[in-house]
């Protein structure tokens, strides 16, 4: 008899067992072996849900950078930086003339993608990074 048969004549063997007879056999291997069976669905679970964890753990904060204003938009943009930033005129301005800069470090996605999209709205180019 090949390993494959006996094998599938374990298989068939244990399908008949009841579920109290299952739970004797898992209580008398994990005592013969000296190990702690777990079930097995689970496991194979944690591949997909580690999986499924990786959208799930989007960014929830963001750093907005204002990367670049064209010049005839400056003054627009260096408005809109002012409302965001809380910063007074001249230092809204160096933000603008001295692009790539931080608008804001941490911010919600919703507060974000509105700061983004008031930003473009007046001419300028903006990038969102998760945290």
């Amino acid at each position: 008899m090949t390993t494959q048969q006996n094998i599938e004549q374990l298989v068939e063997e244990l399908s008949k067992l009841s579920v109290l007879d299952m739970s004797k056999l898992k209580t008398a291997l994990e005592d013969k072996w000296g190990v702690k069976a777990a079930a097995a669905a689970p496991m194979m679970m944690a591949a997909p849900s580690a999986a499924a964890e990786a959208p799930a753990a989007e960014s929830t904060e963001f750093k907005i950078t204002l990367e670049a204003t064209p010049d005839d938009k400056k003054i627009s943009v260096i408005k809109v930086v002012r409302e965001v930033t809380g910063l007074g005129l001249k230092e809204a301005k160096e933000k603008v003339d001295s692009a790539p800069q931080v608008l804001k470090e941490s911010s919600p996605k919703a507060e974000a993608d509105e700061i983004a999209k008031k930003v473009v709205a007046a001419g300028g180019k903006v990038t969102l990074k998760g945290l």
